[in-house]
């Protein structure tokens, strides 16, 4: 053996040096990966011809393997590492020679490509880092950012500390609006970094917060990091689980777990919201605490007064709290007592296919086993009994062909418990009216003639759905029925939107706030997955962006906001109206509407493509597309780039060498902070995406393969990903404020000023250990 080494050992370590040279090179980090590979697996197959690696494999053939078989010991579970006292027996790292599992690599590295990157199901899912990636640097290129600091800075500058806590607010504001660490810690460190230095602030603090609050993009969705750790972490814990079922006895994880062994990047998107939200909160506590403690390095400051109307605090309280409140309040009284509610009507064709038991219960003895184990003595009995009594009404019931009598009794008693006001309705108004309150305390002293006819609009919308309409009522009756008091509540949204407008603080923050509202609502509500909502994104921030340089140049900008009400209209038309116009007995109000929403989303496009013009002759979108060529290229290059060197640890067997050391821990979670250890470690020197293309599929059938919640794994290993951009002294987010600090910020102040929130990452990593519901509360809320 080469220095008393296993020659798997050796093998695992020239790997890692020739990837640590190939990055510290100087080259492409993707082309240093693919060539670490080239060259590794070049080394290691000279040292295996010349017989220097040699692996001591356990000896099948000996006593004591056959006696731990004899006991009942499975074979996947015996290994070097649980027990080392068995007989070994020397093999070459290459069994059959380093010929054939070259073949074999260049053959599989052409499969998965074709299957991860050209082709394959998780190419979709992919897209949408490319349009994510597109709408960040769309919002980086435009004012938006300079914008949301300034006024922030206004709101919170007098404030201890206030700068600071601007900071962390605009850096939340920036991730759910890019999810590019690089893009968002270059922009405050341009913008914000001067400011709080000419203000007094301590450079520690300046430069820590200013490089934390940039990495809240890892995090707080949309991530590009969620998004690339979501698809692969999906095709970890079904393969995984579907292998433990299997061992276990039973015929697949679906019938082992009683559930689908499924993680989708929306559910990891809901899992990722409150722990984006914890650390946000976790930074400006901070900066509120260091302000106390050192009033000199962090004074409040008065950054000039904001445009608009004086507001004093008793009418404040009152139109932007008290009013909002009651109008929530009695929209959740009404809903409560079932005056506002579902009005569907609908009724299906086919009856309901019987109840099946929580459990399968027709499973072998070695699954019943396994499965009593997992899911309790309780569980298992409860799914019995109801498998019993399902059997004695007959067993699972068929779904079959409703007769019309039995649909037109169904539809009696949907009728018969519609609530008298539409849920849709109620909600779509109780929005036109906290619209139009906040623009009544933007404007206390204006005539509030307009709003009042715009308040009254939404009254009688409200006494027309409940008294005029039933829920069978059609869309074009109702749109009749409903246009005069919609015509007067939009009459005073649009002079509310004037004084909406003479508030700096709501006409900078409520365009990317809307944009955000839409990208992050479609996803975890469960209305769409990522890649159309990245579109809707990327398609938003065009338009934005567009709308801001048409601004600047002192033009309206009309075109753009009747793309927006026309993207409203068609969603409107659509969600109402019946579009399938081919299906025979569409009427002549499909008809309409189908013209209405196709016309909505000619100019829809038209808007779009407008903007495009716009920001192309302004010089914006040509380096906006070569930026995003650039990003999205380095991450499938580094994906392909990773999956050959992933071919190369497996070829001599490292991936199964790592893999049954860490099976060797009887404990999961033992084994899953010994990775978390690894990945802080490797954080040090790689970057996210290495981490989470060649790491992550060496040890995910592990700890994907066990029993912890796959939302809590994953948004565990994003949050220490994370912490690995801060942490001196090659913390990637340090050295793009390197880059942009000026001269009098020395590197010792960052590497300082960056370790209390490297501290606080720490704290919320071991916060979101101890209390894995932060991040299972939200998907359990909101349906998938």
């Amino acid at each position: 053996m080469l220095f008393g080494l296993d020659g798997v050992e050796v093998g695992l370590i020239i790997v890692f040096l020739c990837l640590f040279g190939g990055i510290l090179s100087g080259f492409p980090v993707a082309f240093a990966i693919a060539g670490s590979a080239v060259i590794s697996f070049g080394i290691i197959a000279a040292l295996d011809t010349s017989g220097l690696l040699i692996h001591q494999a356990i000896d099948r053939g000996s006593e004591g393997y056959r006696a731990l078989l004899a006991e009942g010991v499975r074979p996947e579970t015996i290994s070097i590492f649980r027990y080392p006292d068995l007989a070994r027996t020397e093999v070459p790292v290459f069994p059959q020679g380093w010929e054939q599992a070259l073949d074999r690599n260049v053959s599989f590295i052409v499969n998965r490509i074709n299957e991860r990157v050209l082709a394959g199901q998780s190419i979709e899912t992919l897209l949408a880092v490319l349009m994510f990636v597109l709408m960040g640097i769309t919002l980086e290129r435009s004012k938006i950012a300079n914008d949301l600091l300034t006024t922030m800075a206004r709101v919170f500058g007098p404030l201890p500390g206030g700068l600071a806590v601007s900071i962390v607010v605009v850096g939340a504001f920036l991730a759910a609006s890019t999810g590019i660490v690089g893009a968002t810690v270059v922009t405050m460190g341009l913008l914000a970094l001067p400011t709080m230095l000419r203000n007094n602030y301590s450079p520690e603090l300046s430069t820590g917060v200013i490089a934390a609050s940039g990495t809240l993009g890892q995090i707080i969705p949309p991530s590009i990091v969620i998004v690339l750790l979501g698809t692969l972490a999906g095709d970890l814990y079904s393969a995984a689980q579907e292998k433990r079922a299997t061992t276990a006895g039973c015929t697949d994880a679906l019938t082992y777990l009683g559930e689908p062994a499924v993680v989708s990047v929306g559910t990891l998107f809901q899992a990722a919201l409150l722990p984006g939200i914890l650390l946000a909160g976790l930074y400006a506590g901070y900066a509120l605490v260091f302000a106390i403690f050192n009033p000199t390095k962090a004074p409040p400051v008065a950054m000039g007064d904001s445009t608009g109307n004086i507001v004093t605090r008793d009418e404040a309280l009152t139109w932007y709290l008290g009013v909002p409140a009651a109008l929530v309040g009695l929209l959740i009284f009404a809903s409560t007592f079932g005056i506002v509610g579902s009005q569907d009507t609908r009724v299906q064709s086919f009856s309901d296919t019987g109840a099946a038991a929580s459990l399968r219960t027709n499973v072998g003895a070695d699954c019943q086993a396994a499965m009593i184990e997992l899911h309790g003595q309780t569980a298992w009995d409860f799914a019995v009994a109801e498998q019993k009594a399902i059997d004695a009404s007959g067993g699972a019931q068929q779904s079959r062909a409703l007769t019309e009598e039995e649909r037109a009794e169904a539809l009696a008693v949907k009728v018969a418990n519609a609530a008298p006001i539409g849920s849709g309705l109620a909600i779509g108004l109780l929005l036109l009216s906290l619209w139009m309150t906040t623009a009544r305390g933007c404007a206390p002293l204006a005539n509030p003639r307009n709003l009042v006819i715009g308040g009254g609009g939404v009254a009688l919308a409200l006494l027309a759905d409940a008294f005029l309409l039933g829920p069978l009522a059609t869309p074009g009756f109702r749109l009749l029925v409903l246009a005069i008091p919609l015509a007067m509540a939009l009459y005073g949204c649009a002079h509310g939107a004037k004084y909406l407008s003479q508030n700096e603080l709501l006409r900078v923050v409520f365009p990317p706030l809307v944009l955000i509202v839409a990208v992050l609502g479609s996803i975890l509500g469960g209305i769409t997955n990522p890649t159309p909502a990245a579109a809707l994104g990327a398609g938003g921030a065009i338009m934005l962006a567009a709308f801001r340089k048409l601004q600047d140049e002192g033009g309206t900008g009309k075109v753009i906001l009747f793309s927006t009400f026309a993207l409203i209209i068609m969603i409107l038309v659509g969600v109402n109206f019946d579009l399938r116009v081919t299906q025979s007995g569409a009427g002549f109000q499909n008809w309409a509407a189908f013209f209405v929403a196709q016309a909505a989303y000619l100019y829809a496009m038209f808007g779009l493509f407008y903007a495009c013009w716009v920001l192309l002759r302004s010089g914006v979108l040509p380096p906006v597309v070569r930026e995003t060529a650039k990003v999205t290229s380095m991450v499938f290059t580094i994906l392909i780039g990773s999956q050959l060197l992933n071919l190369v640890v497996i070829s001599f067997g490292g991936e199964h060498y790592i893999q049954d050391f860490l099976r060797s821990f009887d404990n999961e979670f033992t084994v899953f902070l010994i990775v978390m250890l690894v990945l802080f470690i490797l954080g040090f020197v790689l970057d996210f995406l290495e981490i989470i293309y060649i790491v992550i599929p060496i040890v995910g059938p592990v700890i994907y393969g066990g029993t912890m919640d796959p939302k809590w794994v994953t948004i565990m290993i994003a949050v220490n990903l994370q912490t690995s951009f801060l942490t001196p002294p090659f913390g990637f987010a340090l050295f793009y404020l390197r880059g942009v600090a000026p001269p009098e910020v020395t590197t010792g102040h960052i590497y300082r000023g960056i370790i209390p929130f490297v501290l606080i990452q720490v704290a919320g990593l071991a916060l979101l250990w101890l209390v894995p519901s932060i991040v299972t509360i939200v998907p359990s809320l909101i349906p998938n």
